[in-house]
C-alpha cells in the first residue's frame, strides 16, 4: 500500500523503494538482524563442527577452536567447584554481549525513528 501510494503521488519507483517502503520496513528489519545475530551465537552444535572443537589457543586462521557456548555445554555435566563457577562466569559474560548487543541496536532504532536528534 506504501508503494502503490508513493506512486500515485508521482514518486518514481526508486523514489518509492528507498524513501518509503524501506523506512517503513526499517523496523522489522532491524528486529530480524537482532534475531540472526543471538541465533548465531547460539547455534552452539553446528558452529563447535564446523569450528573444530580444539580446546586451546588457536595459533592461525585457519586452526580448529571452541567457542565459549561450546565451552560450557560440553563441561557442564562434569564441571564441580570453580570448574562450574568459571561456566558460569562465561555464560554472564555471553550474556553481557548479547544485551549489549541488543541495546544498541534498540538505541540505533530509536535515534533513527526520531529523526536523528
Amino acid at each position: 500500500h506504501y508503494y502503490e501510494g508513493a506512486l500515485a503521488l508521482g514518486a518514481t519507483h526508486e523514489r518509492s523503494i528507498f524513501n518509503v517502503v524501506l523506512p517503513a520496513a526499517k523496523s522489522g528489519v532491524v528486529a530480524g538482524v537482532v534475531l540472526g545475530i543471538g541465533r548465531a551465537i547460539g547455534e552452539t552444535m553446528a558452529v563447535m563442527m564446523v569450528a573444530g572443537n580444539q580446546a586451546r589457543m588457536p595459533a592461525g586462521i585457519f586452526k580448529g577452536v571452541r567457542t565459549m557456548t561450546t565451552n560450557i555445554v560440553i563441561e557442564m555435566g562434569y564441571a564441580a567447584e570453580l570448574h562450574r563457577e568459571a561456566l558460569i562466569a562465561t555464560a554472564v559474560v555471553l550474556f553481557i554481549f548479547i544485551l549489549i548487543i541488543n541495546l544498541s541496536v534498540s538505541v540505533l532504532n530509536r535515534r533513527n525513528l526520531n529523526g536523528g536528534n
